[in-house]
């Protein structure tokens, strides 16, 4: 059997354990919200984004009200969150293909959300895993990313083969909370620059400990 196969059910065990709550750090009510919070969040921290929301779903408060927004003000009050223009200018485009073509509703299938501008997978996988309960994929951001590859989960540096892998690894049942418990960890524990091994609960179940902490063990 796939080393990786072998080991993944009980790294989903121990990160459940350890993140028993894990969730978006991003702050929505609804499907059309974290659709935008996403977006936004794109280069920028989860943090910040949650500091513009709160004013803008204020404002915006469906579809139909981000169609018909000014991009220039809309970019005002984005701008924080960097790479402003071309959020804006996603974020009307999708609100305007919502209100066309799906009646002002955040549609609730990958097919139908890739199809709005601005809106990859990992888009799509977040608005319907927080959004709608709904697993069709898993959400491959900068964390799953590193961690796949440190786990041993993935060999791929592409996010679409990496989540192609981790869809054959990850149980389905585990699809809806796995980007979310990566991320915690990635944040937590396992970050960029300095991983905490010697603290991680995967310490055992990774082959990249060793590497980046080839000393004795904490207890």
């Amino acid at each position: 059997m796939d080393p990786a196969r072998q080991r993944i059910k009980p790294i989903i065990r121990l990160l459940r354990k350890s993140y028993p709550e894990a969730r978006t750090a991003l702050e929505f009510r609804n499907p059309l919200q974290i659709l935008v919070a996403t977006i936004l969040a794109a280069q920028s921290t989860d943090k910040l984004v949650n500091t513009v929301t709160p004013a803008l779903f204020a404002r915006y408060p469906t579809a139909e009200a981000f169609a018909r927004a000014d991009q220039a003000a809309l970019e005002k009050e984005i701008h924080s969150t960097g790479f402003f223009r071309n959020k804006a200018r996603n974020i009307i485009g999708a609100a305007r293909r919502i209100v066309e073509a799906y009646g002002g509703v955040v549609p609730d299938t990958m097919e139908e959300l890739v199809s709005l501008p601005g809106v990859a997978r990992k888009t799509a996988n977040i608005v319907l895993s927080a959004g709608y309960h709904k697993a069709e994929g898993i959400a491959v951001d900068t964390h799953v990313l590193r961690l796949s590859g440190r786990l041993g989960l993935s060999r791929e540096s592409d996010p679409v083969k990496v989540e192609r892998g981790l869809m054959a690894l990850v149980p389905r049942a585990d699809w809806l909370d796995f980007n979310f418990l990566l991320v915690d960890h990635g944040r937590a524990v396992c970050q960029a620059r300095k991983p905490d091994c010697p603290g991680c609960v995967l310490r055992r179940l990774c082959p990249s400990a060793a590497e980046f902490f080839p000393g004795p063990e904490r207890p």
